[in-house]
């Protein structure tokens, strides 16, 4: 696996553009598995995890045409059912997260569907009760091959239903909808994520014909349809490689502008970085992160000390809590980080804490931050990244840090971060892949 030499201590400033959403992007290429006309996607990230689903998209027989750089067509009009009980279908698809949203669409359009155990980040327990109890509900039958792994739902004839979903899933909820387009009558949903990526997938399916209303909210109707047909759509930026690049500028004590930041579909992100002493700047659709020798995380107006917790949407996205833990290391103040999702994911606090910051691992699920307020600098250490949102997270400490980090197990930074060490050297980063042999 390569590694990041990563020499800290530089001061960044330049400008920055953000790519295209991973989240969205697993989602909306699913998607196109719903018609047989042709869907011309663009702005999407050049990385492992999308790379991967476009790679099994192909293997499963959807035509697959790279026009530029961010920009593919997709025409499944010849999809090979049986590529999916293969054993090339089944190591690719158990290593993507992301691929559990195939069988939505392929319910609702072929009647069957196929997957194993997905796999993705070791950040604790991430249940799919939730997408097939959503399929159950349409009138789909669901097993389990303990023997394989494998995942099967099979529905000759989707009904529409009334489905309260047990928890805000986004990818849950973006996998009943897809099998709820076509499927005969009105389903309707509720407690169902509202995530802008699910909005984004809403309505490129209204784009194709279906009929979707209450898209922003948590109660979804959805009227189905017999067909759906091709389309052109856009992803937005990756909100959480931008709340990444506001967290780096305030780390380096760096002069940033993000650009083409999409900043009305930022929810609360801006104002949780605001909360921690961050100055943002906003000009059109751009971010303006001005260098700041210290900032001050504020407190509840009681007093008390600032908590940082994760909720639904429109709450803060878990997938920056580990950029929030980073940033609070160098602010003047104290925080409580909350993370109530993922019981593993705060895990990461040891290297951080052999780095020389000051935090109390409460339990898995909460963190105490003592902000050093730059009276004491990180030192680089060697590390290993143990998921994409703390992978970055520890870069963006080493970058901080005095002397030289390496970071090992980087694949996982690549699976959602596009160029990054190309990207951030662009603005003054000092950060060297190394090639290690196998």
């Amino acid at each position: 696996m390569d590694a990041f030499e990563v020499i800290g201590g530089n001061t960044l400033s330049g400008e920055i553009i953000p790519q295209g959403a991973k989240n969205e992007a697993l989602q909306i290429l699913c998607a196109v598995m719903l018609t047989d006309e042709k869907v011309t996607i663009s702005n999407i990230p050049d990385i492992r995890d999308v790379n991967l689903l476009i790679s099994l998209l192909g293997d499963i027989g959807v035509q697959v045409e790279k026009i530029n750089a961010d920009t593919y067509s997709f025409q499944a009009d010849n999809v090979d059912l049986d590529h999916l009980l293969t054993d090339d279908y089944r190591k690719k698809a158990s290593g993507l997260r992301g691929s559990i949203m195939l069988v939505g669409p392929l319910l609702s359009r072929f009647k069957k569907a196929f997957i194993p155990r997905p796999g993705g980040d070791k950040i604790g327990r991430r249940r799919l009760d939730t997408h097939f109890i959503g399929f159950q509900k349409l009138g789909a039958e669901f097993n389990y091959d303990s023997k394989t792994g494998i995942y099967g739902v099979n529905g000759e004839k989707l009904q529409g239903t009334y489905i309260l979903m047990d928890e805000a899933s986004v990818t849950g909820t973006a996998n009943i909808v897809m099998a709820a387009v076509m499927a005969n009558g009105k389903t309707t949903i509720y407690n169902a994520a509202c995530e802008p990526y699910l909005q984004q997938l809403c309505r490129m399916l209204n784009s194709m014909g279906a009929d979707i209303q209450g898209v922003g909210s948590n109660l979804l109707i959805i009227n189905g349809v017999e067909k759906l047909h091709g389309c052109e759509h856009r992803m937005l930026p990756d909100m959480i490689e931008i709340g990444s690049f506001i967290g780096l500028a305030a780390m380096t004590k760096s002069e940033i502008t993000i650009k083409n930041a999409a900043v009305k579909h930022l929810g609360i992100i801006p104002t949780i970085f605001n909360r921690l002493g961050i100055k943002l700047e906003f000009r059109d659709d751009d971010i303006f992160i001005p260098a700041q020798d210290s900032y001050e995380i504020q407190s509840f107006i009681d007093g008390s000390i600032m908590t940082v917790s994760d909720a639904p949407w429109p709450g803060f996205t878990p997938d920056l809590l580990s950029i929030v833990l980073v940033v609070a290391t160098q602010a003047k103040g104290s925080v409580l980080i909350h993370q109530k999702m993922f019981e593993s994911r705060l895990f990461f606090v040891d290297k951080l804490i052999d780095m020389g910051a000051q935090i109390i691992l409460c339990d898995p699920h909460r963190a105490a931050v003592i902000g050093l307020n730059r009276n004491f600098s990180l030192r680089g250490i060697s590390m290993s990244s143990p998921d994409i949102r703390a992978g970055v997270a520890l870069l963006i400490a080493a970058l901080s840090a005095e002397g030289k980090s390496t970071i090992f197990n980087i694949h996982q930074i690549d699976r959602g971060y596009q160029n990054i060490e190309t990207r951030l050297n662009n603005i003054g980063a000092n950060i060297t892949r190394l090639k290690q042999q196998m």
